[in-house]
């Protein structure tokens, strides 16, 4: 989707089943707008009954005056119920509908992005849309009809004093507009800063550990301080020109009222048809409609200020590395091969990966060695789809791998990385990933995967905490591994699974893996353990983004070259 169709996707949220709330609050707001003018003529009249002009009598404006009581509390009743349904549905929507056009794009691209951007574009820039865009539509009408009604019940009674208080009026209309536009522009600064600070916040929260291990706590706090500083200041701008705005309305507001009152009480006295009552109606219509030139300017810029967070959401959204006549693979039936693969980062003028030739075969095992940085991740990041820009073919039974849908490859396939996810859920939703199984099959791949003693100890309805943080190391990786039996694919990649456990764990962990058979499994280690890379079907060796050499661990021991001596080494 373009970031156009986007946009109005999100837009559409804000109503879809939610017509009724929104009609009837749309109701409450027109009907609310007239309740001021109301009031305003009841003033009137009360005020011409004492000087003997009214055409009513006291008990009739009294009837009136009960009637347009119990009017106002129905609406209150009504809106009570109305306008927080309708917000409430309206944001839902938008935020559950933002997060699944999130949740498709690929991931060559959402690598490439910033998540702060998304963190705050459904935090702190939803509570700003909340409030300026979706709150703010009802009070717009509100005061759209307190305006229009106003000036029209003005235009009644004396279309001269009316002019006069139009002509009036324009300064408060200027004063508002200028200043609305200015508040506009500092409302999008907080939404920068905001996700500036934010992407702060989590680098500090995520690197905590490399922090006090470093000992940088000075400089990270000063870091922190200068984006707090920065937010904090961009904030107080903007409630300075919210201030301001308010002020300048006011005295500007005030200055108005008090010139119809004096042109107003001039015509009553020179006789121009104005009676005591019309006088002080027209002064009381003023607050309805200096409020909406004052109000509505900073309301429509605030909902303009808000339509750009919307935008700018939909532009990352839009943002997504689709694939054109995408082909989609069931399973692994004949091989994946690596056919004169070189791949180099962008900005790099080095190739990360140099003419590779391999292949992997259903059912089998395969090890990837080599030294640190030598491209063996990258190997396995572009069987993920994690980038296209590739020289070369990698092909899953002969279909191109940029060919193939995202959908179908991970549908295939497996990961288990170093730093295994855990979300703050039970052991038992973490290997499901909150998918229903049969019990059987979550047993059996609890039992595949070791956890028997975890869940004997703890039971699988264990809170696993935070990023897993109640569970060892060797634990989270097992659970990655029960979510790779319950998804039952056909190929796995390891990549690095075991470098930050203990020699014990990591045994078991590669163990586990390779007790697999029904799957491919292609595992990129450190770990050079004789006991453990023997039972590899081949072992691939990688030195400065080629492959240096490829057999069984016998063959590769036997002829005495790269991997030897890196073995030699490990031992």
């Amino acid at each position: 989707m373009n970031k156009k169709s986007i946009n109005a996707e999100l837009l559409s949220q804000f109503h879809r089943k939610n017509h009724c709330a929104f009609f009837a609050a749309l109701m409450v707001s027109v009907l609310t707008g007239t309740t001021g003018l109301i009031v305003s003529w009841i003033i009137k009249e009360l005020i011409d009954l004492l000087s003997g002009q009214s055409r009513f009598t006291l008990k009739q404006i009294f009837i009136i005056s009960l009637v347009s009581i119990v009017f106002v509390s129905v609406l209150a009743f009504i809106n009570y119920h109305s306008e927080p349904r309708f917000v409430r549905r309206a944001m839902r929507q938008y935020k559950d509908r933002a997060f699944s056009l999130l949740s498709s794009k690929n991931i060559s691209t959402f690598r490439n992005e910033s998540t702060s951007d998304y963190l705050s574009a459904l935090t702190n820039d939803a509570t700003t849309i909340e409030t300026n865009y979706v709150s703010s539509i009802l009070p717009i009408i509100t005061k759209a009809v307190s305006f229009v009604g106003s000036i029209a019940l003005m235009l009644y009674f004396s279309p001269l004093l009316t002019a006069f208080a139009i002509l009036i009026m324009m300064v408060p209309a200027i004063i508002s507009a200028i200043m609305g536009k200015k508040m506009a522009k500092a409302q999008k600064d907080v939404s920068d800063s905001s996700s500036e600070f934010v992407s702060m916040v989590t680098d500090c929260l995520g690197g905590f550990r490399v922090i006090k291990s470093f000992k940088a706590e000075k400089e990270i706090i000063e870091n922190f301080e200068e984006s707090n500083k920065r937010l904090e200041n961009d904030k107080y701008r903007f409630r300075r020109l919210a201030g301001l705005t308010g002020s300048l309305g006011m005295i500007a507001g005030s200055i108005a009222q008090l010139g119809v009152f004096l042109f107003g009480t001039y015509l009553a006295i020179n006789g121009k048809g104005l009676t005591a009552g019309t006088v002080l109606m027209f002064v009381n219509l003023m607050n309805f409609t200096i409020d909406p030139l004052s109000q509505l300017p900073k309301l429509l810029a605030g909902k303009k200020a808000a339509s750009g967070l919307i935008d700018k959401l939909s532009e990352a959204l839009s943002r997504n590395n689709d694939k054109k006549d995408e082909t989609d693979i069931g399973s692994i039936d004949k091989s994946i091969r690596f056919n004169n693969v070189s791949y180099r980062y962008e900005g790099s003028d080095k190739d990360v990966l140099h003419d590779i030739n391999c292949e992997f075969l259903p059912g089998k095992s395969y090890a990837i060695v080599g030294g640190s940085g030598s491209g063996k991740s990258t190997m396995l990041n572009l069987l993920m789809s994690a980038s296209t820009e590739y020289g070369g073919s990698i092909t899953i039974d002969d279909k191109e791998l940029r060919s193939i849908s995202a959908d179908s490859l991970f549908d295939i396939m497996s990961v288990i990385q170093q730093n295994v996810f855990i979300f703050n859920a039970s052991i038992k939703d973490n290997v499901t990933m909150f998918r229903d199984f049969s019990r059987e099959k979550i047993e059996k791949a609890l039992k595949k995967a070791h956890l028997e003693g975890l869940i004997s100890e703890r039971g699988d309805e264990y809170m696993c905490g935070e990023n897993g943080k109640d569970l060892s190391g060797g634990e989270k990786q097992r659970i990655s591994i029960a979510r790779c039996l319950l998804k039952e694919s056909s190929l796995l990649l390891a990549d690095e699974a075991t470098s930050a456990l203990d020699n014990k764990t990591s045994h078991e962990v590669i163990n586990e893996i390779l007790e697999l058979d029904s799957m491919t499994r292609i595992v990129v280690t450190h770990s050079l353990d004789e006991s453990l890379l023997s039972r590899y079907d081949e072992i691939i060796v990688i030195k400065d983004g080629t492959i240096e050499e490829k057999g069984s661990f016998r063959t590769l021991m036997e002829k005495d070259s790269y991997f030897k001596a890196l073995y030699t080494v490990a031992s």
